[in-house]
């Protein structure tokens, strides 16, 4: 496993210029006009998809960096050019992974294919967990599969929200509770084909900000998948859900929640990398403005109000990011996060891409309120940082449980 460091390599490098350069040259022309239609940005993706930036091999390479660092630079840049676009063009990787993590070999080579298509015919997943009334509380999942076993087939029913490409998607992966006597670990994923009976989208959100990702409501009617739809497979569920009841008479089942917290904690980095784009992408055009905008006689930036809000932004991104970056390898390197560093970088990442941008907003005056100037858009963007992959109120949950050890609420 590498070492923590710094500093980029050279091929980490070579891969960083190649993302920025279809960020700058791709999506930031394109990310006014997305954001006003607030639709699936199509051939954007289309583009990503030619070049390789849209593809499993791609995000996969990434992700087993030895270094930890691939996806949060990957992000980092994408998210640079737009949230929006960057959302559609990643969002499918939710899919992916939760087919990895929990799929046998034969369901990830069947499924993952298809949930990015070709080139030629672009194709999107949807992970489909969060309810009307079970988003931070996941225990209070109500969407049920139930097993017809003469049919060998799985019966879905509820409704799931906030599905990033819910309703579009050529593939759901849709999280259901199995036995709700279990809480949280009664739960299971499934694999809902493209065209299966019964599965439609529902509302689609109109959104504050990252308007160019479809977000929306998926309604599951009896829902029937074959029994290999069920990842993992049967005999594997049926044997964590024995060792779950088990362990739910005794003390060690407070030791699994806390192990499965700690799994959920290793996605978060990857947000506040998210987050770092955004902010840096703000500050990064205040700068340029600030020394170009005159007033009474001489460039913004000479006074000091001006300049010192620079001065803090950019060292908030940059302290951000380093958070991200210690996340991301300690997660790789296998290193326990002790006092929840996960949940440390995605907090303060998203709450500085808030602040940031608000400031960013501030030094264009005017003009950053407009739609005329990107700021106006990053601030609105950057407002759902600090709402999925987990609430900061939440993530100050996990933290404060963490360094204390104790059921803080």
């Amino acid at each position: 496993m590498g070492d923590f460091t710094l500093e980029l390599n050279d091929e980490q490098q070579s891969v960083r210029e190649w993302i920025h350069g279809f960020a700058a040259d791709v999506m930031r022309p394109a990310a006014a006009e997305w954001d006003e239609r607030e639709e699936t940005p199509w051939p954007i993706i289309q583009e990503a998809a030619k070049i390789g930036l849209y593809s499993l091999d791609f995000y996969a390479q990434q992700f087993f960096d030895p270094t930890g660092l691939g996806i949060p630079m990957t992000m980092e840049e994408l998210f640079w050019g737009d949230a929006g676009i960057a959302l559609s063009i990643v969002g499918t990787g939710l899919a992916a992974v939760g087919v990895l993590a929990n799929g046998t070999e034969e369901q990830i080579g069947t499924w993952v294919p298809q949930m990015y298509g070709d080139a030629d015919d672009v194709k999107v997943a949807a992970f489909c967990s969060s309810e009307p009334d079970a988003g931070s509380d996941v225990g209070a999942m109500r969407t049920r599969a139930v097993y017809d076993q003469a049919k060998d087939e799985w019966v879905l029913n509820g409704t799931k929200t906030w599905a990033t490409n819910g309703g579009i998607a050529n593939v759901h992966v849709v999280v259901a509770v199995v036995d709700p006597d279990l809480g949280t670990k009664g739960h299971a994923s499934f694999i809902v084909p493209a065209g299966t009976p019964g599965l439609s989208q529902g509302q689609k959100f109109k959104k504050h900000g990252i308007r160019a990702s479809h977000t929306a409501e998926v309604v599951l009617e009896d829902v029937r998948v074959p029994g290999d739809c069920l990842l993992g497979g049967k005999d594997k569920l049926d044997e964590r859900l024995a060792r779950a009841r088990e362990r739910a008479k005794s003390a060690d089942g407070e030791r699994v929640k806390n192990a499965a917290m700690a799994t959920f904690e290793a996605s978060r980095p990857a947000v506040g990398a998210m987050a770092v784009g955004t902010a840096r992408a703000a500050y990064e055009y205040a700068l340029e403005y600030a020394k170009t905008r005159e007033q009474f006689g001489r460039p913004i930036i000479d006074n000091q109000g001006v300049a010192f809000q620079l001065a803090d932004m950019r060292t908030q991104i940059d302290a951000a990011r380093l958070l991200v970056w210690r996340a991301s390898w300690m997660a790789t390197a296998g290193r326990p996060f002790t006092s929840a560093e996960g949940s440390m970088s995605k907090l303060f990442a998203s709450e500085t891409a808030k602040k940031v941008t608000a400031q960013a907003v501030q030094i264009l005056g005017g003009n950053g309120y407009t739609r005329e100037y990107p700021v106006e858009r990053m601030h609105r963007d950057s407002a759902i940082y600090t709402i999925f992959e987990g609430t900061s109120e939440i993530q100050r949950l996990v933290i404060a449980r963490t360094l204390s050890g104790l059921p803080i609420r």
